[in-house]
């Protein structure tokens, strides 16, 4: 229930970005600004009299091969800054998606990362972090191995399906698929109270669909109605892999679906999943056993190990209420059949070929990818997801230079400065709730390159990828447990340090930032103040207006749940989310199939306030230069907007642009540069763009 705002999000099924560049400075938490608010108008470019100095593109750290000169850029400006990319790229085979930014880090690094990985396992019997990750990645790519054992490792785990006869037997089935990282029924996990900040509580929330949303099993249109009809194949043809009869395989995949459709008309929908006060239910040990007493709550926290978590949030009360009707009313056969194809479904990836070939049809029926990605791809993806911060030491030393550090924090100081500066100027906030927004801004902090202590991994890694597995999962989940009650880590983080990410949090309100996303194109010691701005400081100025966005706004300085908003302010604040919401809920990414303004909200408010404030920062930092630099005829404003256009140039397949526009709280790419510039004047001043222009909104939508 934890919830982070991305600059990108990637699908269960899809689109694991994977690892990308990894660091070397340490992470601290940096203090807000104290810095006077900036001049957005420092440098007035149509006004420039400073000498002009001639570079080209490249020369600023820009693509000039990326441009499409025939389109113009007050027409399609994702066009011109890409179009020449998009048509000299294709998607590799084993790829959903592909983009310059994201996917090209990543690229550069797996083989860095598989250097790494493989002298590991030279020490794969030391006892030591490098040992560990020898280990893991060894056992990992042993196909002959996993090969050998066939189905044979999911036995236990489906021989304990069929003891289920009660509510004792219900509680005990649960409590062994939850340590093994099985999401049956639901999930539960800690977090930070939304109340008190403070506190970690335990958390329970919607799971256990097959598919990646409700909405596949409950809506008929064209699409979903093949892929859903691809599904019930599938989940006939590994139950008959995993060496049930033909008739078994048949019942059971009717009893599979009766109950995956059962449990996703209970759930949430994903908008509504985007309302913390909606999101946030502390029912507590008592309210869990009257809305589910079916499980026998005290035997499943005893089971897990944690008999005295008291506190408990729900996401979705209904749900739990439906479930326990679910299991009341549901035959024990038709349960178990349930149960056996969540065990299958999940081991799947971990088994042999024949499973690992099947599992990929599902994800290649519902993104489009061609090919499988290499074992030794997958093999590095399990590691970073079970030892991350050991497999990141390694590369913290490798790839991550102080210079970007050093960037980060001032590019992070700056943009909060510019924030400051633009509060001081918004003429619909009223003077009391722009306090307590300051505030916020004052107390955010930011953590770079990688924690300041590193996780550690206790439980062992031996020589078998199943059960390693099924180990960091039980690892995972008495991690997350063993916090209710403690004071919040405020220097835990939710991202390994590899990963091409960034993410605001609003309980902790803190960005961060890891080592993975600070290199070219997002930032480059060689590149240009104007360049560095439009990538790296749109992504700095994204993640600071995630603070303020619809949900992030609910939070306080302090990360607690709470109205700091006079009634007139967050009125306007609404409409002007509602104009946000319309504007992006009218962009067609296919023929018939268009964004949704209201999944979509939080990501495109941060979308142009972060180019909002990153174009501020960008002029402040330039106002005492003494030349103007030309590159192949663009100025320095249009080379920012350049730099942010270009680290959104994206191919996506039709299959993965259905699925992401379905799940994904982030706008398609090309709607991720148009939809802001279109709200930014000095866009608009930059390239001369004409009233009229579709470059210039029909409806003004400024939020921040």
């Amino acid at each position: 229930m934890k919830k982070l705002s991305r600059l990108e999000s990637s699908s269960v099924v899809t689109l694991a970005l994977a690892l990308a560049a990894c660091s070397s400075a340490q992470t601290e938490h940096v203090p807000g600004p104290a810095d006077p608010p900036l001049d957005p108008t420092a440098i007035p470019a149509e006004n420039d009299t400073r000498p002009r100095v001639e570079a080209t593109l490249e020369s600023q750290g820009l693509s000039g091969a990326a441009l499409d000169k025939s389109v113009d850029p007050c027409t399609d400006f994702y066009q011109f800054a890409c179009g020449g990319w998009e048509k000299t790229t294709q998607i590799p085979d084993d790829r959903s998606r592909w983009s310059r930014s994201f996917s090209e880090i990543d690229q550069r690094n797996e083989a860095d990362l598989r250097a790494i990985l493989e002298d590991a396992t030279k020490k794969k019997a030391e006892e030591t972090p490098v040992g560990k990750i020898g280990r893991f990645y060894s056992a990992c790519m042993d196909e002959a191995a996993i090969e050998k054992a066939g189905a044979k490792p999911l036995k236990p785990l489906l021989d304990a399906t069929k003891k289920v006869t009660n509510k004792k037997d219900l509680t005990k089935l649960l409590v062994m698929l939850h340590q093994h990282g099985i999401w049956s029924f639901f999930d539960v996990s800690s977090g930070q109270d939304y109340k008190d900040a403070t506190k970690m509580i335990g958390m329970i929330d919607q799971n256990g669909l097959g598919l990646p949303d409700r909405d596949y099993y409950l809506k008929s249109d064209a699409d979903k109605k093949k892929i859903k009809d691809f599904y019930v194949a599938h989940v006939e043809k590994m139950f008959k892999l995993a060496g049930f009869s033909a008739a078994e395989s048949k019942t059971a995949t009717d009893d599979v679906l009766r109950v995956e459709t059962a449990l996703a008309t209970a759930s949430k929908s994903r908008e509504e999943r985007r309302d913390p006060v909606g999101m946030y239910n502390k029912v507590d040990r008592p309210g869990l056993k009257e809305s589910t007493p079916t499980i026998d709550w005290d035997a499943y926290f005893a089971g897990l190990g944690f008999t005295n978590i008291v506190d408990i949030s729900v996401s979705a009360p209904k749900y739990m209420a439906a479930l326990d009707a679910l299991a009341k009313n549901e035959s024990p056969k038709a349960l178990q059949h349930y149960f056996e194809w969540q065990i299958i479904h999940n081991a799947a990836p971990r088994l042999s070929k024949a499973f690992v070939d099947e599992d990929f049809e599902l994800t290649k029926t519902l993104t489009g990818q061609k090919t499988q990605r290499d074992r030794w791809k997958r093999c590095i993806d399990a590691v970073d997801d079970n030892l991350g911060e050991l497999l990141a030491q390694p590369f913290v030393d490798l790839r991550f230079g102080g210079d970007s550090k050093t960037a980060a924090e001032s590019y992070a100081h700056a943009i909060a400065g510019a924030m400051d500066g633009r509060l001081d100027e918004l003429d619909w906030m009223d003077a009391a709730t722009r306090e307590k927004a300051k505030q916020k801004l004052h107390a955010m902090a930011y953590l770079i390159g990688y924690p300041a202590k590193w996780k550690t991994y206790d439980y062992p890694v031996k020589d078998g990828y199943f059960d390693d597995v099924l180990a960091g999962s039980a690892f995972k989940l008495k991690d997350s447990l063993e916090k209710v009650g403690k004071p919040v880590d405020r220097g835990e983080w939710f991202m390994t340090p590899p990963t091409v990410n960034a993410y605001y949090d609003p309980q902790k309100n803190q960005m961060v930032f890891p080592a993975g996303i600070l290199q070219p194109p997002f930032y480059s010691a060689k590149a240009s103040v104007p360049v560095n701005l439009g990538a790296m400081g749109m992504v700095v100025g994204h993640e600071l207006t995630h603070g303020f966005d619809d949900e992030g706004s609910q939070f306080d300085k302090s990360g607690n749940l709470a109205n700091w908003w006079s009634d007139s302010t967050s009125a306007t604040f609404k409409s002007k989310g509602q104009c946000v919401e319309r504007q992006y809920g009218g962009y067609e990414v296919l023929p018939g199939l268009k964004l949704n303004g209201k999944l979509t909200l939080g990501e495109n408010i941060a979308d142009v306030g972060g180019v909002k404030l990153a174009f501020r920062a960008y002029r402040q930092m330039r106002k005492d230069s003494k030349e103007q630099v030309i590159a192949d005829g663009f100025t320095e404003d249009q080379q920012f907007f350049l730099a942010t256009g270009q680290i959104w140039c994206s191919k996506y397949r039709e299959e993965t642009t259905r699925l992401m526009t379905q799940v994904d709280p982030h706008s398609f790419p090309k709607y991720r540069v148009n939809g802001p510039m279109s709200q930014t004047p000095e866009f608009q001043k930059a390239w001369s763009c004409k009233p009229g222009s579709k470059m210039i909104a029909a409806e003004t939508c400024s939020v921040w």
